[in-house]
């Protein structure tokens, strides 16, 4: 990391590139992400953690991305909502919400995927874990039975 003029150069993974920024210190990896580097799927909801619209896996753990500090990811690997998919085809959670109907205005749906990433990988026994993992993950809408049920089906509950 090396500071330039007040602002700080490093580099990350982004969704499997490489990029190296250059942003001031006060800089959180939710705005790095859309506004320096145009990646406008992770949502900015209530910007103080509560809602978990701006989750991002962060070398594979989910986290707030508006609470980080951009800095402090230096050298990690950072996946996005755009980071899941291939060309031609969808992550198997994303084909999941679109069967089981779990999103409405889909403003939260970046982040409800991102942490069902996470937690799926983390295990989950049984909805209920899947629920209690997920409470991070606000929907305005109510879509959290249908969520529960693309997280379950996804992670073979």
């Amino acid at each position: 990391m090396q500071m330039s003029d007040q602002s700080l150069i490093f580099s990350l993974t982004l969704n499997g590139e490489n990029c190296e920024v250059n942003v001031p210190p006060s800089t959180t990896l939710l705005d790095l992400i859309r506004d320096h580097l145009r990646l406008t799927g992770t949502k900015k909801g209530c910007d103080f953690g509560a809602c978990g619209a701006c989750t991002v896996l962060a070398d594979g753990r989910r986290i707030k991305a508006c609470l980080a500090l951009a800095a402090s990811y230096e050298g990690a690997a950072i996946t996005t909502i755009e980071g899941i998919a291939s060309a031609t085809e969808l992550h198997p959670l994303q084909t999941a919400f679109i069967k089981h109907d779990a999103l409405q205005c889909g403003y939260c749906t970046p982040g409800q995927i991102m942490s069902a990433i996470a937690l799926i990988a983390e295990k989950p026994v049984d909805r209920g874990a899947i629920r209690e993992a997920m409470s991070g993950n606000l929907c305005r809408c109510g879509a959290y039975p249908n969520i529960i049920e693309a997280i379950a089906e996804v992670a073979s509950l």
